[in-house]
């Protein structure tokens, strides 16, 4: 018989990989969770912060001393309890350390912690001291008295604490951020007074909602003094929820024409505001502005001062200008997600942090007294026994001087216990003065005194309770402070359309033949007068404002747009159209024209066909452009005549062979784009010869000029009553020697 084949071990075992994988990544996983990125809810602290703190409870850097090299503390952390990068450990310091950072500060720094415009521009931890913060004590207080469970550090040799026992709930006043695998955590900090009311509330009435607990915690309170201006019921959602968001918004304040911004929301770099805001003002889209200067300094940390270019410049348009489209106005997600008393993640609301945390302020404060009265306890039995050696001092002295087992003899002569007996042997001849006696009896009554008041607390829950609303209050009223972040019900800002920030003023502007666009200030400018390239000459000139589009038509019909503000000074030549737009090759710009988007002109080719329509139709698409006028073979774009009043005023053509024609506007339709209707007869054996020189549109009362080389005839409206006719009629024929027209114009 053969003996069964025993398997052979190698030294390793053998595991599928997707199973190795998935056991490892979820190892990782609940690590990352568990151990470093989620705050536990009693301390509201991750591991490496409860670690710092504690090691410099250890080197004795309370409120009260002398502070320490940075390095030395970070020293102690990395090397006994968080063997981690020293870099991380000190930034997570030097964050605990940032007033701007942190609501509430548990560690004081000397030397460069950081500034608000870059909170990591701090100094090497070489050059850096700290020490713990007086609110600190909060977190650290009760350490030693049983409230614990402690831990053997990473090696085994040390102990650790599990958690502080934090008497204040820390995961608020400070908040905390965290990404772990999975899940992140973005808890906002809050004011401390509000905190222990909302404590307070709860203590008395355990059934509160959380719409009554935020009667006191009415909303979070950033280290800064911007303004949260969150809704109210958005910020019940959040508390309800434990998910949402919190809008801040700096504020500013007028001094003479200048904007000065005092405050910026949490965790925004004033450098960062000024560059945002500069590379509006590069791109000329804040022509609003002047100038801006940071003149922040230790005693103002934050002042950017705004220069307005006017005094007429509305400060609050423009500031909600700037809070849409720069991180003066800033949102922060929320996500309470916190390990709870159960050691598992979850995203809780209002009501269940702040019950859990007065459990587990409960357990604490019930192990602390227990802890007390254990050692009250111990000392009434060990003065109990020193008590007996006193009154019995001779016979004690008898027998420790006489027994060979002194320690036996004095438990059968008087019914000591063994711990009792041993403090009486260790006790030294001088506590045995007469003295004593009175002040062991006086130690005694105090301590008796003591235990009963400790076994009424911990056997009443009321007692229990008026304990911990006691010590909540004392704590406010010892560290407690007034809001910074001020709440007001504001709506969210709105950025400005771009001719909204531009100053309202009247300009000309002029097309050259060549295509070449300028713009001059006012109304007064003659066209004519200005200079122009060599070779070049004016072709057409519109009187608009800043504030509007112009529009520009090739010689395909198509249509081009672009604001008025940005087109060049008329101090030059100008730039050419061919640079802001593409038109088709061989295209040539023949017209402009400018105004409100509801302002209706008259579009005519020169074969005499045209249609009115809005100017908002002319814009739109810039590069490209859009078809606008349909053009027959040969015909070119006449300029648009703009039209006062539809149904009073009259449209009126002329051709090359003397003959006007005035006709009402309204007998045109009014068209988004196309070819129109006929305007003025001209007859099929002449369109090669005969043209349209011009349109225009004139309203009763004005005066209508027909231009003939240098002269000018004038007619009055009442004088084109012999030139009027029907639509797409020939009209009547010019007196002799005005019929080579050039041009018309209303006066």
């Amino acid at each position: 018989m053969t003996d069964p084949v025993r398997p052979v071990f190698h030294g390793f075992e053998q595991i599928p990989l997707r199973e190795y994988a998935e056991r490892a990544y979820l190892d990782y996983s609940m690590y990352v969770v568990l151990d470093r990125a989620l705050p536990f809810l009693g301390d509201g602290l991750k591991p490496v912060q409860r670690r710092i703190i504690y090691a410099m409870s250890e080197l004795g850097l309370n409120a009260g001393a002398k502070p320490k090299k940075s390095a030395r503390t970070v020293g102690d952390v990395i090397g006994k309890y968080h063997p981690h990068g020293d870099s991380a450990c000190y930034e997570a310091l030097v964050l605990m350390a940032q007033p701007f950072s942190y609501r509430y500060p548990l560690i004081e720094g000397q030397g460069n912690f950081g500034s608000s415009d870059d909170p990591k521009s701090f100094a090497a931890m070489r050059y850096t001291e700290s020490k713990l913060t007086p609110i600190a004590e909060v977190l650290l207080g009760e350490l030693e008295q049983g409230t614990v469970d402690w831990v053997p550090n990473f090696d085994g040799t040390l102990e650790e604490p599990s958690w502080m026992p934090a008497r204040l709930p820390h995961l608020l006043l400070n908040g905390t951020t965290g990404i772990a695998v999975g899940m992140a955590t973005d808890v906002p900090p809050h004011n401390l007074n509000e905190i222990v009311s909302a404590c307070l509330r709860l203590l008395d009435d355990p059934d509160a909602t959380v719409r009554d607990l935020c009667e006191h915690v009415r909303g979070p309170d950033y280290p800064t003094t911007a303004e949260i201006i969150t809704p109210a019921a958005d910020l019940l959602a959040m508390y309800e929820t434990g998910l949402g968001s919190v809008r801040a918004r700096g504020t500013f304040e007028k001094e003479g024409a200048n904007i000065v911004i005092t405050a910026l929301p949490h965790q925004v770099s004033p450098s960062k505001v000024i560059e945002q805001i500069a590379t509006q003002m590069r791109a000329k889209k804040l022509p609003w502005l002047e100038d801006i200067r940071d003149e922040s300094d230790h005693a103002n940390p934050t002042r950017i001062v705004l220069i307005p270019r006017s005094n007429r410049v509305d400060a609050e348009q423009l500031m909600g200008h700037l809070f849409a489209t720069t991180d003066l106005e800033k949102s922060y997600r929320i996500n309470m997600n916190v390990i709870g008393m159960d050691g598992r993640p979850q995203v809780k609301n209002l009501k269940m942090l702040l019950s859990e945390w007065l459990e587990f302020r409960t357990e604490t404060v019930t192990k602390r007294l227990k802890h007390r009265l254990d050692k009250v306890e111990r000392r009434l039995h060990l003065l109990e026994g020193l008590l007996v050696a006193f009154l019995n001092l001779d016979e004690v002295i008898r027998i420790i001087r006489t027994e060979d087992e002194p320690k036996a003899a004095l438990i059968a002569r008087f019914q000591l216990s063994e711990e009792q007996t041993d403090y009486i042997l260790d006790t030294k001849l001088k506590q045995l003065a007469r003295l004593e006696e009175m002040k062991i009896r006086g130690e005694q009554d105090e301590l008796d005194s003591e235990r009963d008041r400790l076994i009424t607390i911990l056997g009443s829950k009321a007692k229990l309770k008026k304990l911990i609303k006691d010590e909540l209050m004392a704590d406010a009223k010892k560290f407690g402070d007034a809001r910074r972040s001020p709440l007001v019900a504001r709506g969210a800002a709105q950025a400005l359309d771009e001719t909204e920030l531009v100053a309202s003023e009247p300009m000309t502007i002029v097309l050259s033949e060549k295509g070449w666009i300028r713009a001059a200030k006012g109304h007064d400018i003659d066209a004519s007068t200005l200079s122009y390239r060599e070779g070049d000459g004016l072709l057409a000139a519109a009187k608009g404002r800043s504030t509007q589009q112009v529009a520009f038509l090739d010689s395909t019909g198509r249509s081009y747009s672009s604001a008025a503000h940005t087109l060049p000074s008329a101090r030059g030549n100008g730039e050419p159209l061919t640079g802001r737009f593409s038109p088709a090759p061989g295209a040539s710009f023949q017209a402009l024209a400018t105004g409100d988007n509801d302002t209706r002109f008259v579009l005519a080719s020169s074969h005499g066909y045209g249609f009115v329509t809005r100017f908002e139709n002319l814009t739109g698409r810039q590069k490209a452009g859009k078809a606008m006028l349909s053009l027959t073979p040969g015909a070119k774009v006449m300029q648009p005549a703009i039209v006062a009043n539809a149904a009073a005023d009259r449209v009126v053509a002329v051709t090359s062979a003397g003959h006007l024609l005035a006709f009402p506007v309204s007998e045109l339709p009014e068209l988004d784009k196309g070819k129109g209707n006929k305007l003025i007869d001209i007859p099929k054996a002449k369109l090669g010869t005969e043209r349209v020189v011009a349109i225009a549109v004139i309203s009763p009362g004005g005066t209508l000029a027909v231009k003939s080389g240098a002269r000018t005839m004038t007619l009055s409206f009442k004088d084109l009553d012999e030139y009027v006719g029907s639509r797409a009629t020939r009209g009547g024929l010019l007196p002799r020697g005005w019929q080579k027209v050039d041009g018309l114009a209303v006066e």
